[in-house]
């Protein structure tokens, strides 16, 4: 067995804790006192450089079509599937278009899957906004015949089946999205288009940063890739979780002496005087009086989105900051 040498163990030791010690001084060196903190002027964070959405959300986003365009081309077998009957990145898969349709090899396709006509009762636009279609990934053609062909899946978002469908690949352009500076949470309106979160990729009714939801403004709107949407929703109205179709935190509607409410006449919500003289009183107020005076509506900023595809009614976009929990629902206004 060979044991380490023991002057060069010393002489490692001794070069950590030469190390260590020059740390510990640099670090009183630099110590500063309340006094000199305060006397600094204001830090000033730096900005980033802005950065393109990630690959996945520009591939995987899918869209809520308003005319899809018919004749597409779909996936009609695979190579194993007598053992599988999913497939993604890596597996060959036969389509229903060869020479004689005009496939050729190296082209590539992208594999969507429509979902159904969507309607909403949170848009305001009337009837369905359009097809809601999910993207699978992409496949490249590398074998053709007269009336079929062979695809490699290259990427894929989900699994794919037989009858998913093809299309072109879209020609998105790179939605940049800002650098990471906090959430601007008290800005003003800007008094620009204003619309909703209708839908979240896969189903989701609650979402967070990085992840892609829908909104009912589209080209129809003037909206456009790259566009930064402020998510808000009006201070102090509605519930968001709920409880056996009851909100977690319902009004009194039976009175704060009630055996729920046992606040009487000192709840937050109890009458008070106003304006009193001399033991009496002009008027009486409560919250909801004062809540319905206010100089102009007020509202909750919980985060933002940059739309990275457009379609005629709607757009996809990404979540890049947020102040707290977003839902499907939520208000949205172009910055």
């Amino acid at each position: 067995m060979r044991f380490p040498n023991p002057s060069r163990a010393c002489l490692r030791l001794a070069a950590v804790a030469a190390s260590l010690c020059a740390f510990g001084l640099a670090g009183v060196a630099h110590a500063q006192t309340p006094a000199d903190r305060r006397a600094e002027s204001p830090a000033v964070t730096s900005i980033q450089p802005a950065a393109p959405a990630r690959e996945t959300e520009m591939l995987c986003s899918g869209f809520i079509e308003h005319r899809p365009p018919a004749g597409r081309l779909e996936i009609v077998g695979a190579e194993q599937e007598q053992e599988q009957h999913v497939f993604a990145e890596g597996d060959y898969v036969y389509i229903n278009g060869g020479a004689q349709a005009g496939v050729r090899s190296g082209q590539e396709f992208s594999v969507i899957r429509p979902r159904g006509r969507f309607k909403t009762r949170f848009s305001r636009k009337g009837g369905s906004l359009g097809m809601y279609t999910q993207e699978l990934g992409r496949l490249r053609v590398v074998n053709v015949k007269q009336n079929v062909s062979v695809a490699l899946v290259t990427q894929s978002c989900d699994n794919m089946l037989f009858g998913d469908l093809l299309r072109e690949v879209p020609a998105r352009p790179a939605a940049v999205v800002p650098a990471e500076l906090p959430l601007e949470r008290f800005s003003e309106p800007s008094g620009k288009q204003q619309g909703r979160i209708v839908l979240a990729r896969d189903g989701r009714e609650m979402v967070s940063k990085d992840e892609v939801v829908y909104v009912d403004l589209g080209a129809e709107d003037n909206v456009k890739p790259g566009d930064r949407l402020t998510i808000y929703r009006p201070l102090g109205e509605g519930d968001i979780s709920r409880f056996r179709d009851k909100g977690v935190n319902p009004g009194g509607s039976g009175g704060y002496e009630s055996p729920t409410y046992r606040g009487g006449k000192y709840s937050s919500n109890a009458q008070r005087v106003k304006d009193p003289v001399d033991g009496h009183y002009k008027s009486i107020t409560n919250t909801p009086a004062i809540v319905s005076r206010r100089p102009s509506p007020l509202r909750k900023i919980v985060g933002e989105v940059v739309i990275i595809g457009v379609e005629q009614r709607t757009a996809a976009a990404v979540i890049t900051r947020q102040a707290q929990e977003i839902y499907t629902g939520d208000f949205v206004e172009v910055q």
